[in-house]
């Protein structure tokens, strides 16, 4: 049987046994801090394993209850799949309780068993006014209909059906990816004598060897795993879920923080900008106004910014879902859909919370195109979050579509798949992805701006095809142009004479414009047969322009009605086919220079570019002096 991984909080107020119960739990005790033995309180995240039915390990994680270490309990909570709310049966529901429910419901934790505590030293009639008061609080929450246990942690009362009660809700809980990029949020950072720099965290997703590259974010230090252990056990492999302690090689104390992130792949961005969805909490004590400081727990980081509002400029109550922005202080590594907490920093109070729809996000304006902009992508489908990206960057590989959207890798694959097979996507390049709209708007241009270019220079080929791509390569990049233009060719909607692109329907002409006077410059220059004068004077008792006369000359000599005879005379195709007949017909399978001079009737003038023309054109090779007929 395949083991389960996952990770069980113990949240709720100061001193109502949480710790006792996880020691209850696992015969473990999470207060190794001297400062917490003296003061019989936690101070730090507690940890220790607890072995269930069926191959299901879980770590629980023993979170401070005291207000001070408020930020404590939500990096130990961040992770978890299940939470055991403990309220004591002396006290039932105290202020510190409630934020830690709000917490849990902000964070989105959706599985909750309620503990009550210190059962042995109540009488029932005060038992069933807790469980009242219990009930009443979580009433409209999502943790309604959390069971209910009954534990005495001193003399283990209950503690066998707390453990079968966390069995059966582990089993509705989704098992964390484990196939997808390593990423473990560090919560502790230590040295062990002799050993090192050890970091603790919970691996929210993928798998990590011994031995593997790891970089630590977002600062973007090489380390490698030197040794892996669960629980004080050491280990070849760890996996999403599981509680882990990593012996870094090449890593340094002084450098590494609760917050930083460990990952083994280069899926994750830094962001200083993320757009997130939140709820607010039912009563702020004072309207948070626009661009007011904030402190925003995501994960294990803790980092200062201001909110920015999109559709409004202060927040009073938590009656409504914003969609809105965090502009932070630090560049923190996140993935859309993480869940946050936002609280004031000074008066501090929890405002609310929520997750991220982007973690790179851009400057939008105020108003409610940017609230329709956010809401479409909190509500995107994996196929959806691509498309948008792909809108923009146009032509990405896996790598940067995982980055951009935050997806990870199973999600990418199998968005591309669909999006393939329903013809939404394309693959131009090997591994390469577009969209297949833009394939058709990238289509639409090349044939606009080729038309507009035949339009305007009629008598050319068509055009430069470095030059097009020059054009278009300000708003696609060249691979994709390069794919788009061989579509095309293949669809003979665009031919390709030479280095040059044309519509397929193209053909150059002479421009209707300068037609009659085109073609008088054209029958002057063949009625002057094998002795043409230079073309500028062909052209100089037109109107046209110098550059109409290039345009022309090109054009002639393109189509093959002129021949290039001298630097500056052009000469017509069909004196260069006369002067072919009268030379056969006048010489042997040679010829020098003075028989074709007879033969032909020209001064060396004309005589010795025509004879370079033949050359040139292989219809004849010069052997000295001596040219033979091909």
């Amino acid at each position: 049987m395949d083991t389960s991984y996952f990770t069980i909080g113990m949240a709720g107020h100061i001193d109502h046994g949480k710790t006792t119960l996880t020691k209850a739990l696992t015969n473990i005790d999470t207060d190794r801090l001297r400062a917490e033995k003296e003061r019989n309180i936690s101070i730090e995240l507690g940890f220790a394993p607890l072995e269930l039915e069926n191959g299901v390990q879980a770590s629980i994680v023993d979170v401070p209850g005291h207000e001070r270490f408020i930020r404590q309990m939500i990096a130990g909570v961040a992770g978890i799949d299940l939470v055991v709310l403990v309220i004591a049966a002396d006290e039932g529901v105290m202020p510190q309780t409630k934020e830690h429910l709000e917490i849990l419901g902000f964070l989105g934790i959706e599985r909750c068993i309620v503990a009550i505590s210190k059962l042995d030293q109540v009488e029932q009639e005060l038992l069933e006014i807790v469980e009242e008061d219990i009930k009443s609080e979580l009433a409209g929450s999502i943790f309604e209909q959390a069971p209910f246990v009954y534990v005495d942690s001193l003399s283990g009362n209950g503690i066998i059906q707390l453990k079968k009660v966390i069995s059966t809700e582990l089993k509705s809980v989704e098992k964390r990816n484990s196939k997808g990029a390593f990423r473990l949020p560090i919560d502790q950072v230590f040295t062990v004598q002799g050993q090192g720099t050890i970091v603790r965290g919970t691996i929210y997703e993928g798998m990590i060897q011994k031995g593997s590259q790891l970089t630590i974010m977002p600062k973007g230090h090489r380390v490698k795993a030197r040794q892996i252990q669960v629980h004080n056990k050491e280990v070849d492999v760890a996996r999403a879920g599981q509680r882990t302690a990593i012996n870094l090689g090449g890593g340094d104390k002084e450098t590494i923080q609760r917050g930083d992130v460990l990952v083994n792949s280069d899926h994750f961005l830094r962001s200083k900008t993320i757009d997130v969805t939140m709820k607010f909490v039912d009563e702020i004590a004072s309207p948070l106004k626009q661009r007011s400081p904030v402190r925003l727990y995501i994960g294990t980081s803790e980092v200062l910014g201001k909110i920015v509002f999109f559709d409004r400029n202060e927040m009073k109550d938590g009656s409504e879902e914003v969609v809105c922005q965090i502009r932070l202080e630090e560049e923190i590594v996140i993935r859309r859909g993480d869940r946050f907490i936002l609280r004031r920093p000074t008066p501090v109070e929890t405002l609310g919370g929520g997750w991220v729809i982007q973690p790179n996000g851009g400057k939008y304006r105020f108003g409610e195109k940017t609230i329709k902009m956010l809401q479409t992508k909190k509500a995107g489908t994996p196929e959806d979050l691509i498309q948008d990206v792909l809108s923009e960057q146009i032509l990405l590989d896996k790598k940067k579509l995982i980055q951009l959207t935050s997806l990870d890798e199973t999600e990418i694959d199998a968005a591309i798949t669909a999006g393939l097979e329903k013809e939404m996507f394309i693959e131009p390049s090997s591994n390469k992805y577009a969209l297949t709209r833009t394939l058709t708007k990238l289509k639409n241009e090349i044939i606009h701006e080729l038309e507009s270019y035949q339009e305007q220079y009629p008598m050319r080929q068509g055009m430069g095809k470095a030059e097009l791509i020059q054009l278009l390569g300000k708003s696609y990049p060249k691979t994709f142009i390069d794919y788009c233009l061989s579509r095309l060719i293949a669809e003979d909607t665009l031919y390709k004479p030479s280095q040059f692109i044309a519509v397929s329907s193209f053909q150059p002409h002479l421009p209707k414009k300068w037609e009659t006077r085109m073609k008088e410059v054209i029958k002057r220059l063949e009625d002057d047969g094998i002795k043409p004068e230079k073309w500028k004077e062909y052209i100089k008792e037109t109107p046209l322009s110098e550059a109409d006369a290039n345009e022309l000359s090109g054009y002639l000599l393109h189509t093959k009605q002129v021949y290039q005879l001298t630097e500056d005379i052009l000469i017509h195709q069909s004196a260069v086919e006369r002067a072919l007949t009268d030379l056969k017909e006048q010489t042997g399978s040679s010829f020098k220079l003075n028989e074709a001079k007879d033969a032909l009737g020209i001064s060396r003038k004309y005589l010795i570019p025509l004879l370079e023309l033949l050359d040139r054109l292989n219809i004849t090779t010069r052997q000295e002096d001596v040219r033979v007929w091909n």
